[in-house]
């Protein structure tokens, strides 16, 4: 699995509200059995609810996706599915809104 890029999510449980996964995990550390994953939520879902620099916009097939930067978890690897993408053209405001959840700058 590789850094920076957008998954299936395999949960049963919430791959409902969110289809996708995004891992920000460092693949130096792949041979972990857990990923740090951020989930992506369809952005009608959570429109009045995004925080600007929490919660950005990422499109996936001409679709517009909300990084839910605040469910950042790590989960089992075998949790996550196929790839559907990558999002390094992204990355900046990735860790930008990972860093505004934990200094709140």
């Amino acid at each position: 699995m590789a850094q920076y890029h957008v998954y299936e999510n395999l949960n049963q449980n919430s791959k409902k509200t969110y289809p996708y996964l995004v891992d920000v995990q460092s693949t130096i550390l792949s041979d972990l059995e857990s990923r740090i994953v951020i989930p992506l939520a369809i952005k009608e879902k959570f429109e009045k609810e995004l925080i600007r620099n929490l919660n950005p916009i990422i499109v996936i097939k001409k679709k517009e996706y909300v990084l839910i930067t605040q469910q950042m978890a790590g989960i089992p690897s075998k949790q996550i599915g196929s790839p559907i993408c990558e999002c390094l053209s992204d990355r900046q405001e990735i860790l930008s809104a990972i860093d505004f959840l934990i200094t709140g700058i």
